[in-house]
């Protein structure tokens, strides 16, 4: 069944200082929508800042995406409201997928993606929902969101449709890595099929590591 999840919002972050636990930082997770049409280019979204480069943003995570449908979960489970990138995405999508799979392809117009990796949470988010306990909630929920590359640049406006052109089905599902990832899970044949996919640069160098461990039969640490 072919499905065509459509744009609610594009919103891009200013930077603005956000306190982290006993540090202030800069961050550009606060994100506003924007009106379109906007370019997205190999950079992501024009206008949108990015402070830690080290794990956020580059070419292979571009772009963050979102669904509505999780949103709304969000709103029942932390009992408040929660607008279009809260969650520091860029598109806010309705009609989600199911089974986002690594490699799977976006295309609205001349602009084309591909989605690379899940959204690993990290303690800006924790403290962007004002709950350090908040990290653990978003991995136990399994709601990740992904991120996508840009192969071919191009104009998006809110309301259109994306249409999916779906991955090879070996290719694992953003879900499966996710879980994989905060697992203590060492499986060598599961981390090759990873591999084996166009995943996201960073992720790519944590699980080429892991599975040298898996292969050397040394324990994963849990990730809590």
């Amino acid at each position: 069944m072919p499905y065509s999840p459509r744009v609610l919002s594009l919103n891009v972050g200013k930077l603005r200082n956000l306190q982290v636990g006993s540090r202030l930082k800069q961050t550009g997770l606060f994100k506003q929508p924007v009106q379109g049409p906007q370019l997205i280019d190999a950079t992501g979204l024009s206008g949108d800042n990015i402070v830690n480069r080290r794990f956020h943003g580059g070419p292979d995570q571009a772009v963050y995406l979102y669904s509505q449908e999780d949103i709304d979960w969000w709103k029942q489970q932390l009992q408040r409201d929660i607008d279009p990138g809260f969650f520091g995405e860029n598109l806010t999508i309705t009609h989600w997928w199911p089974s986002v799979r690594v490699g799977d392809i976006l295309q609205v117009g001349e602009l084309r993606m591909e989605i690379t990796a899940p959204r690993v949470p990290c303690a800006v988010l924790a403290a962007r929902v004002g709950s350090p306990a908040f990290v653990k909630q978003f991995v136990h929920a399994g709601r990740c969101g992904a991120y996508a590359r840009v192969l071919q640049p191009g104009s998006l406006s809110p309301g259109e449709m994306l249409h999916i052109t779906a991955a090879d089905d070996s290719y694992p599902t953003v879900e499966e890595i996710f879980r994989y990832w905060h697992s203590k899970t060492q499986n060598a044949d599961f981390l090759r099929r990873v591999l084996a996919a166009p995943i996201a640069f960073l992720l790519r160098e944590a699980l080429t590591e892991r599975l040298l461990k898996a292969e050397a039969g040394t324990p994963q640490l849990p990730m809590f």
